[in-house]
């Protein structure tokens, strides 16, 4: 089998045998790939402390027909206090949630694996409310895969804004000659939110919407969600669980 190296971050994991884990990982070369761990779960096992949900870590691994094998693990960030916080862990489930149901093997996607450090590094900067993030992360994982939320100009005519109708189906605000009957009309602070949670590279203003502007924050990560649940076509488990202001 040919041996390979990658650094990766762990999405998940499950029980595989007696001593054995499955672990999904979003690679920075390979997109997501599936590794067995082989006796990981035994007592003093070499790297089992390694491959907890949600650290980056340094890989060596070994090619398999089905699942890959990972024969080394090294801590590059092991996101400790996120697993440790009830609130940051569950946002950080999400974020790995939606990686993993979007992330294709054998498929790189260096920007995906650049939006996820990034969100888990700023869940591991002890943010006063995490949920922001997760709507925050959202928005940027549908763009990356190829939706994203206009809120600059209708998503039907272009024409510029802003509008203040909001659509999930159409993909951002609508003018009025474009808005069908019974689409939802928002106030442009709601606008101004989804625009903020979505821009790319944006972090540093998020725990400012949270705090300053709750209401339209609320409104933004409602519509965040029907989004995201209606383009992905994926239903967020986790996203419930998540603590809420």
């Amino acid at each position: 089998m040919a041996l390979y190296r990658e650094q990766g971050i762990v999405l998940r994991s499950y029980k595989l045998g007696e001593t054995d884990r499955i672990v999904h990982l979003l690679t920075q070369g390979r997109g997501k790939v599936r590794a067995v761990a082989k006796g990981v779960r035994r007592p003093g096992s070499r790297f089992g402390g390694r491959l907890e949900a949600f650290s980056h870590v340094d890989l060596q691994l070994y090619e398999g027909r089905n699942l890959d094998v990972i024969a080394q693990a090294e801590l590059l960030a092991p996101h400790a206090v996120v697993r440790e916080d009830y609130a940051r862990s569950a946002a950080a489930s999400v974020m790995s949630e939606v990686v993993d149901a979007v992330a294709q093997e054998g498929e790189r996607d260096n920007a995906l694996f650049l939006l996820l450090r990034a969100g888990l590094q700023a869940l591991a900067a002890a943010p006063a409310d995490p949920a922001v993030f997760v709507d925050a992360f959202l928005l940027r994982v549908a763009s990356i895969v190829g939706f994203h939320a206009d809120t600059d100009a209708c998503a039907v005519c272009r024409r510029a804004g802003p509008h203040g109708f909001l659509s999930v189906k159409a993909g951002g605000s609508l003018c009025p000659g474009c808005a069908p009957p019974g689409t939802r009309m928002v106030d442009l602070e709601v606008l101004e939110a989804v625009r903020t949670l979505a821009a790319a590279g944006e972090w540093a203003v998020l725990p400012r919407l949270a705090r300053e502007r709750p209401l339209a924050h609320a409104t933004a990560a409602s519509y965040t969600r029907a989004f995201v649940e209606h383009h992905l076509d994926r239903r967020l488990r986790s996203y419930d669980v998540v603590p809420r202001g």
